[in-house]
């Protein structure tokens, strides 16, 4: 289980991705992923596409979305894997979260222009292919198009973030909800790339506690957003609160100077894989 090639987090045109789930689908297969989720931002409607791409592949497949939660005052993401995508709850909360998106955006677009830079809504909207899901990303890519940073990673250092031009806050979903919806839906909450979220030591700690009081089980261990140090740190918090263990890229396009699919280290062999959990898709 532990050899497995899996990636359970990645992105398609769907939400701020790139590429159309089946050029995701395509990619995983090619570099050799054997278990693949897609897991866009608050929206499903890349799943059956996703699945058929899949299935054609030969290459097993789970249901995914990364639902975005605010928690603290801060953005927090879960992942869902393996829930039925057709849970009418779970459809209403992702259609809630969506809901204020484009007014965030002209927000956003309306602060970049006060610090000299015009334009941003439109051209943010070139890398849109959901108009329902614009996000930082897009504005991230168009702020690369036009030579004000070399990269994205770049313009995360001085754009877009807290406390930086064109950084607008979101109400997401509760922690509780988002949880519920999952699970609800017969899928399972996985706390996304941990690492990134700027929280004290004592709220990331409170954080994991309510997570798992709620029926949270997982945590991404190995994820293109963690370094090899936190490979080790996460692990032993895997442990610790008796969480299953994820893996997954986090991929989004290629030029995104993050790990490709399927190019991530195994999870240490000491963990118990979420997909585990799935062993009936492997047989």
């Amino acid at each position: 289980m532990h050899h497995l090639n899996v990636d359970l987090h990645c992105h398609s045109t769907v939400s701020d991705g790139v590429f159309a789930p089946e050029v995701v689908a395509e990619r995983a297969f090619t570099n050799g992923v054997q278990l693949w989720a897609l897991t866009d931002h608050d929206e499903i409607g890349g799943i059956a596409k996703a699945r058929s791409a899949a299935h054609d592949l030969g290459m097993k497949y789970l249901t995914g979305v990364e639902i975005s939660v605010t928690w603290a005052g801060k953005t927090i993401h879960i992942v869902g894997l393996g829930f039925d995508e057709n849970n009418p709850d779970l459809q209403a909360g992702l259609r809630q979260t969506r809901s204020g998106r484009q007014q965030r955006a002209e927000e956003m677009a309306h602060s970049l222009a006060q610090a000299g830079i015009p334009g941003t809504y439109a051209g943010a909207l070139k890398y849109v292919g959901n108009p329902d899901l614009i996000s930082r990303s897009h504005f991230a890519r168009y702020l690369v198009e036009v030579g004000v940073c070399p990269d994205v990673s770049s313009v995360f250092k001085s754009y877009l973030a807290d406390g930086k031009p064109g950084y607008v806050p979101h109400r997401w979903a509760k922690l509780s909800d988002a949880v519920k919806w999952i699970k609800n839906a017969g899928g399972i909450a996985v706390i996304a790339h941990p690492g990134r979220y700027d929280l004290s030591l004592i709220a990331h700690d409170e954080f994991l506690q309510e997570f798992k009081q709620l029926g949270g089980e997982g945590i991404e261990v190995v994820t293109g957003s963690h370094t090899p140090d936190q490979y080790l740190e996460y692990a032993k918090i895997a442990q610790d609160y008796g969480f299953l263990a994820s893996r997954g890229s986090d991929f989004h396009a290629p030029d995104d100077h993050s790990p490709d699919l399927g190019q991530l280290p195994s999870l240490p062999s000491h963990l118990n894989p979420v997909w585990e959990r799935f062993a009936q898709l492997l047989v």
